[in-house]
This record gives structure tokens, C-alpha cells and sequence, in this order.
């Protein structure tokens, strides 16, 4: 009981740390995507920074690892969690504003990790409800800006694809029983091999950005987001499980306002923050899922 208690509490420092990450890094992608740097430069400086952890420890263990896990699952994980996985967001983050992709991005992962989960594990009927009160919440807090754009509408399509991208990664790795290095590890390596590519052939704003800026990015795209809080959300599904961990997302958007309130001066609606009450509510309801069912 006390070392369940103790995995329990080291995975909430684990979701409440990646949801800070998750929220600078939304604001911090809006900041250079409307002002020099292209959705391939963002991408590439994510994991040019995230490959500077996770190469050197793939380089010491002469790519055991990989070969254990084995390169069909390895690239499997790439293409859901890797390079296409931003590309798609920040592509998302043209057409839409950052507000939605934080808020349809944990969304999807919440609603598609649960429905993923069902093949996995048994979902309680107050986790049920718990995930259909976070989903509410969180069309509600999209719902004041949609102005019915189509790309507003593409945007938002692009952010729902990539939640599903992401809980799919997620139910694999519980699934296959990968440790959170290896995981990340596999993903960074192979996302890092296009990336030559990317620097020759693809549109670049990398010349007209500022020194600070990309050393910026790298830090928070890459070290930050690209790195620790894939490493995070990885080592949270193999504490508690995918259905669990996808619960510390919509803390994303109730994160993203706070900082972009302090860093953009941008503040929400009325109607943005009761859906943010919502989600909080909903958020708790699920979490106490899996202690009721211990305690009965």
C-alpha cells in the first residue's frame, strides 16, 4: 500500500511539472510561429535540443535498447510521438489560435486515451462521467472564439488529430511495457534522422530570428517539451496507465491561460473561465475513480 501511495505521489509531481511545461511551450510556439521562425524551424529545434539529451545515452548503451524494443515498435512510436507529432501542431497553430490548441490537444487525448483504454482496462462508470465533464468543459472553452472559419476549423481538425496520435502512443507503450527511457529514447533518435533534411530543403526563418530566440526554443521545444515531458507522460502511463495519466491534461489549458494572462496579456472570457470550473470539476471526479474502486 505505501509503495502505491508513493508511485501515486510521484506521478502527480510528474503531471503537475509537465502540464507547466506543456503551457510555456504553447505560449512560447505562438510567440515565434506569428514572428520569424516556420512550423519545420520550431520542429527542428525541438529535436535538435531533445537529441542532445537522449543521443549521447543511445550512443553509451550501443543501441541496446533499441534493438530490444525492436525497430518496427520503435518506429511505430516515432511516427506518433516523433517529428510528425509537432509538425502537425504548430502546423495547427497557424490556422488557429494557441488557446485552442491547448485546449483541443488535451481534449482529444483525454476522450481518445479513454475510448483507446476500454481494450485495456475496465473504465468505471464515475470515470465516465468524470472524462464526458472535462470533454464538456473544454468545447465550451473554445466555443467564444470559433468564428466559423474553415481555418480556424482545419486548425482545430489538426489539434484533435494529434491528441488521437498521442494516446495511441500512449496506449502502446502500456501495452508493450516499454520503460520511459527507451520510449523517448526511440522517438528522439529516429525523429532526430530527417532532420539534415529539413534543414536544406524546408522554408526557414532561422536567419531572421534572433540568437536568444532559437537558444529559447531549443530549451523549451526541445530540453523542455520535446524531452522531459515526454519522458514525464511516458513514466506517468507506466505508474498509473494511460486512462489515468491523460486525466493531468486538461490542467494544459487551465496553465496556458495563466501564462498567457502574464506573458501575452491575453485573458479569457467569462464563459473560457467557467469552462476551465468545468474541467477542474471534472478533472477531480475522474481522479477519485480509482480510489473509490480500492476503497469498495
Amino acid at each position: 500500500m505505501a509503495e502505491n501511495t508513493g508511485k501515486a505521489r510521484l506521478a502527480i509531481i510528474a503531471g503537475l511539472t509537465m502540464i507547466g511545461i506543456y503551457a510555456v511551450q504553447f505560449v512560447a510556439a505562438r510567440f515565434s510561429l506569428r514572428e520569424h521562425l516556420t512550423v519545420t524551424d520550431m520542429a527542428t529545434l525541438r529535436f535538435a535540443g531533445a537529441g542532445a539529451v537522449f543521443l549521447p545515452i543511445i550512443w553509451r548503451n550501443g543501441f541496446q535498447q533499441l534493438k530490444a524494443l525492436g525497430w518496427r515498435r520503435a518506429l511505430i512510436l516515432a511516427v506518433l510521438a516523433g517529428l510528425p507529432y509537432p509538425l502537425i501542431i504548430n502546423w495547427g497553430l497557424i490556422y488557429a489560435p494557441a488557446v485552442h490548441g491547448a485546449a483541443l490537444c488535451p481534449a482529444s487525448i483525454v476522450f481518445f486515451s479513454f475510448l483507446l483504454s476500454l481494450f485495456l482496462e475496465r473504465a468505471s462508470q464515475r470515470r465516465t462521467i468524470g472524462v464526458a465533464t472535462i470533454i464538456a468543459g473544454l468545447l465550451l472553452f473554445i466555443a467564444p472564439a470559433r468564428a466559423g472559419s474553415h481555418e480556424v476549423l482545419l486548425g482545430d481538425l489538426l489539434f484533435i488529430g494529434s491528441g488521437l496520435m498521442f494516446s495511441a502512443y500512449a496506449t502502446l507503450v502500456r501495452q508493450w511495457r516499454i520503460d520511459p527511457v527507451t520510449a523517448t529514447a526511440a522517438v528522439v533518435f529516429l525523429s532526430c534522422l530527417p532532420l539534415p533534411f529539413l534543414t536544406l530543403f524546408a522554408p526557414s526563418g532561422l536567419h531572421a530570428a534572433a540568437g536568444a530566440e532559437i537558444v529559447g526554443q531549443i530549451i523549451i521545444q526541445g530540453l523542455l517539451a520535446g524531452a522531459a515531458a515526454m519522458f514525464l507522460y511516458t513514466y506517468i502511463v507506466g505508474q498509473i496507465g494511460s486512462q489515468a495519466a491523460s486525466l493531468f491534461m486538461p490542467g494544459v489549458p487551465i496553465a496556458t491561460v495563466m501564462v498567457s494572462m502574464a506573458v501575452l496579456g491575453e485573458t479569457p472570457t467569462t464563459v473560457q473561465f467557467a469552462a476551465i470550473a468545468i474541467m477542474a470539476a471534472g478533472m477531480g471526479f475522474s481522479a477519485t475513480a480509482g480510489r473509490s474502486a480500492q476503497q469498495a
